[in-house]
């Protein structure tokens, strides 16, 4: 029989949060790949767990996924754990997963600690719609890209940061989307754990000033729907009412339909509409 791949959730912080049902799994694997192994023994170690470990990272995902497969297909089961959190959340573990689907291994996922939500809860900020955008692109051209797409997104926004990258994102993110709510959570669920409930303005001023420390999840309200309604109504303003009209109708819809749309468009109303393209004709 072929075995099972089991997504460990471990604690980011306090080891306490870690799960009775990821234990026990640990416990009774044949083999555990870790991120860091140098890093998650000391996890073991606490909970006097002995199983045999293997390193899976960024820059073995693919070759040792193919071999962590193999291993797979012969009957091991094998536990999936990252330096913390929830596997598969931007680390490689979505790499193996991925392979494990393709070759139909069986695989659950034993839920626990997560930074992007744990960080989401404690901001403030409305919790029912959100985006994860994890570690901004490194390359300067595809960072500035996943920038401009965030200036209209209406969700919050999630984004993971480095400490001695902090600084510079939260300028970015200011230039570019502009003021607005934001909370800057560090040391999640550790002693020192800060939630800085503020601006994007203010929260640079203060990393400015004093030097931030630890792991970072930035969580920003989202574009207020109103405020992109307003500038595509001033956008379709740019235009003449009879060109905005004759883009409908090049569409294959009739005059009094694509009337409403234009109506529609720039927040008015068709006998608005209607005298405007009198006025233009005559």
């Amino acid at each position: 029989m072929q075995g099972t791949l089991y997504l460990c959730a471990t604690p980011i912080g306090n080891l306490d949060d870690i799960t009775l049902r990821v234990l026990e799994t640990l416990k009774s694997v044949d083999l555990i790949a870790a991120e860091d192994t140098r890093h998650s023994i000391k996890l073991l170690k606490h909970f006097g767990i002995h199983t045999p470990m293997t390193s899976y990272h960024e820059y073995n995902r693919v070759e040792k996924a193919r071999y962590l497969v193999e291993k797979l297909k012969e009957g091991m089961n094998i536990a999936l754990i990252t330096d913390a959190g929830t596997p598969g959340i931007s680390d490689p573990g979505e790499e193996l997963v991925r392979q494990c689907c393709e070759a139909g291994i069986a695989l659950t996922s034993l839920p626990g600690p997560a930074a992007c939500i744990t960080a989401l809860t404690l901001s403030g900020l409305p919790t029912r719609r959100f985006c994860f955008e994890a570690f901004l692109p490194a390359e300067k051209k595809e960072r500035q890209r996943i920038l401009e797409e965030l200036k209209t997104e209406t969700r919050t926004i999630v984004l993971y940061e480095a400490p001695h990258r902090l600084v510079r994102t939260l300028r970015e993110l200011l230039e570019t989307l502009g003021d607005r709510q934001a909370a800057v959570c560090r040391e999640l669920t550790k002693k020192h754990e800060t939630a800085l409930r503020t601006t994007l303005s203010e929260a640079l001023s203060y990393y400015e000033a004093q030097e931030p420390k630890g792991e970072c999840v930035i969580v920003l309200a989202g574009r207020a729907a109103g405020e992109l309604k307003k500038e595509e109504q001033e956008a379709w303003r740019q235009m003449s009412l009879n060109e905005h009209l004759e883009s409908y109708l090049a569409q294959g819809l009739d005059r009094k339909e694509a009337m409403k749309r234009v109506a529609k468009d720039r927040g008015t109303g068709k006998r608005e509409v209607y005298r405007g393209l009198l006025e233009e004709e005559t």
